[in-house]
């Protein structure tokens, strides 16, 4: 008799092992199966700065999207929407088409969608398209620039532009010098000529 309790004891003891095990691999398996669904990646990027605005923006996820539910918006800088048509659900990835003529800005990314095992995702992100489209100036404003700002200016422009520059200085020296020495000799010649002939 003490043989068959201590059989039915092993068994107990055997059966609680197993119901441990099973329950923490039940454990371990059940955030995984309670997961949810989440924004892998999109096109363009949250915070990105852009030259110009894409023809469709793509947003794709972890699982499996439904079309039914795809809900996309996409809001310009003027609050009005740049989408141009419904999304497009392709497997893990919903896209909407935008107006590439939409203005520059800051745009807000907006969805709202459920997988297809029925998990709901929703969200928002924005990312902005720089304006490059300044013109450059014409050769006429540039000539502009490079002349003087007023009259006063233009007139010290004229005047520094009369005055001998330093370079031209030490010529000008020579010069009055040279001519002061020719003067000088041909007073001399001339004296001398006059007193060879006896005036």
């Amino acid at each position: 008799m003490k043989y068959i309790h201590g059989r039915a004891a092993h068994a107990t003891a055997r059966g609680l092992v197993v119901s441990a095990a099973a329950l923490a691999v039940l454990a371990v398996a059940a955030p995984q199966a309670a997961a949810h669904t989440e924004l892998d990646s999109s096109s363009p990027g949250a915070n990105a700065t852009l030259t110009g605005l894409p023809p469709r923006v793509t947003l794709t996820f972890s699982d499996e999207m439904t079309q039914k539910y795809a809900k996309v918006a996409v809001t310009g800088p003027d609050g009005a929407s740049a989408g141009t048509g419904d999304p497009q659900v392709q497997g893990k990835s919903v896209s909407l088409p935008v107006d590439v003529r939409a203005p520059a800005g800051r745009y807000t990314v907006g969805y709202r969608v459920v997988s297809a095992d029925g998990h709901p995702v929703s969200g928002s992100y924005t990312f902005t398209v720089r304006d490059v489209g300044e013109p450059s100036p014409s050769p006429r404003a540039a000539e502009s620039a490079d002349e003087p700002s007023s009259p006063a200016a233009r007139e010290a422009e004229a005047a520094k532009a009369e005055e001998p520059s330093a370079t031209n200085t030490p010529v000008l020296v020579g010069g009055g010098v040279l001519a002061l020495v020719v003067a000088a000799a041909g007073g001399y010649v001339a004296r001398r000529r006059r007193a060879g002939r006896g005036d």
